[in-house]
């Protein structure tokens, strides 16, 4: 479906001023601090009144909140059945393949390369969201793979080669220490095929897909990736957490009894609070724990490793918002979108208190918020890393994530003793027998 066209600057018709709604995950009316979503739901509640106030007479903003999970599914059945849909809705590029697959979004191709600030967006992520030639949805911030670690327990620094990471493993296991933890369950509809199982399998310089829409698994490169994390978990050098479900492999992390976590850049805000192996605290009610362990130099950020030849994987994800088919007010959508990309202010705190990521805007990435250890390391992380979204050229991703996860948790923990090439394949023809 084509965008529609660039609004006009006047108020609508009837000179009323009309609502701008969305879906977040985020809500507005919840202030509790220990919430998960506090940081979200806090932007969310302070930035209404500003974009309200700067469209005065215009456009009213009412956002609607959403499980994160329940978002994609949720607006694919309203706009179907011809129900009640936002205007906006934030989401990533891999739940974007899906919508575009069920034909109910709109494209802002000729829009956004009208806008001036289209050429300061990175490459990257306009490729992210760009679909059949069209962008289907506009990325804000960038939210790669990457490795927290804490540096006490790494005292050469993070290991890069599978043989040095081997090695650690067994010296932290010697203390009491597992190397890693990691969303090795098959939880949320198989959300850890997107995590670190992404980030060991292009490590290994392995895909997902065959190019042509096709789920690729069983391959010499995915199979070196299974037994590496095989390996890892049957030596004991895996938390058991890892395969528990509910994020609970975070809180290995926490009190570091596991020494990294490799996971979405999102971490910091989630993954708290923190007791360090020198046993300093990092026990905020907000989301600068782990900010504040990163600046103290107790937490570290790093690439995975990498086997010979390869450079180190890292999921190349989007935080991004998307216009459905039937969304009634597209101008407020372009004029909020407007906003935060002409309004330096704006961005950086959609960055950093909306997404938890790094900006798309280049130019943003100037501002002050931006020159901490925290983003100065992740920068130089994602340099070094081969940053790609898991998905390549898969459409249904839906069913491609819980395949990919079941056949990788059967491998890894639940089945150590089956044969990795058969399981793969196996997961690969089911899929592709859809297509």
């Amino acid at each position: 479906t084509e965008a529609a066209e660039e609004p006009a600057e006047e108020a609508a018709p009837s000179g009323e001023v009309q609502d701008f709604v969305t879906w977040h995950q985020f809500d507005q009316e919840n202030d509790d601090p220990a919430n998960d979503e506090a940081v979200g739901n806090a932007y969310i509640r302070d930035t209404i009144p500003q974009f309200n106030e700067a469209f005065a007479g215009k456009w009213n903003w009412v956002n609607i909140p959403k499980a994160w999970e329940k978002m994609p599914p949720e607006l694919t059945a309203a706009v179907l059945a011809g129900g009640d849909v936002p205007d906006l809705m934030q989401a990533s590029e891999s739940n974007t393949a899906n919508l575009v697959r069920n034909g109910v979004l709109q494209d802002f191709t000729d829009w956004a390369q009208a806008q001036p600030w289209y050429s300061d967006m990175d490459p990257n992520a306009i490729e992210a969201c760009t679909f059949d030639g069209k962008l289907y949805c506009m990325p804000i911030a960038e939210t790669p793979q990457v490795v927290f670690a804490w540096n006490d327990h790494f005292p050469n620094g993070y290991p890069t080669t599978q043989e040095e990471f081997e090695a650690e493993a067994e010296r932290l296991k010697a203390e009491g220490v597992n190397i890693w933890t990691y969303f090795g369950s098959t939880d949320f509809d198989g959300n850890g095929a997107t995590r670190a199982t992404w980030t060991v399998f292009s490590s290994f310089g392995g895909t997902y897909d065959d190019g042509q829409g096709n789920l690729l698994l069983n391959t010499p490169e995915n199979i070196a990736a299974v037994e590496f994390m095989r390996k890892a978990a049957v030596e004991g050098w895996t938390t058991e957490v890892s395969f528990a479900g509910g994020f609970q492999e975070e809180e290995a992390f926490k009190d570091a009894s596991a020494a990294s976590i490799p996971t979405g850049i999102f971490g910091y805000r989630y993954i708290r609070p923190l007791t360090a192996p020198n046993g300093n605290t990092y026990t905020t009610e907000t989301e600068q724990d782990m900010l504040d362990a990163i600046e103290a130099g107790d937490v570290i950020l790093s690439p995975f490793i990498a086997a010979e030849g390869q450079k180190p994987g890292c999921g190349l994800a989007v935080s991004a918002l998307v216009m459905p088919v039937g969304a009634e007010s597209p101008e407020a959508a372009y004029d909020y979108i407007n906003w935060l990309m002409t309004e330096p202010e704006q961005n950086a705190d959609w960055v950093i208190r909306g997404a938890a990521g790094l900006p798309v805007l280049q130019s943003t990435y100037e501002l002050p918020e931006f020159q901490t250890e925290f983003y100065q390391q992740a920068q130089d992380t994602v340099a070094a890393s081969a940053c790609r979204p898991w998905q390549g050229s898969l459409e249904r991703t839906a069913e491609a994530q819980p395949a990919i996860m079941n056949a990788v948790y059967k491998l890894v923990k639940e089945d150590p003793s089956a044969d990795i090439a058969e399981v793969l394949q196996e997961a690969q023809d089911e899929y592709n027998a859809q297509n």
